[in-house]
């Protein structure tokens, strides 16, 4: 009986694990550039402008977390 190792495989899962983690790194990077625009954006309103929006400036980081990460 003959025995076989198989790289490729490894490799395979190797690199798709790679990728995959490379991936979720991409996209945690641009959620937390879209919460930080949202809140620069935000800031730079006047109060005026903030009630016409129905916001309280209190209220800009919670808005900013649920349009970058939807919580």
């Amino acid at each position: 009986m003959a025995h076989t190792t198989s790289i490729r495989g490894f490799e395979a899962t190797l690199i798709g694990r790679i990728s995959a983690f490379v991936a979720e790194i991409r996209d945690s990077r641009q959620r937390y550039r879209a919460y930080r625009q949202t809140v620069r954006e935000l800031s730079n309103l006047s109060d005026r402008e903030l009630s016409d929006l129905g916001l309280h400036r209190s209220a800009i980081e919670s808005v900013a977390i649920e349009a970058a990460y939807g919580k």
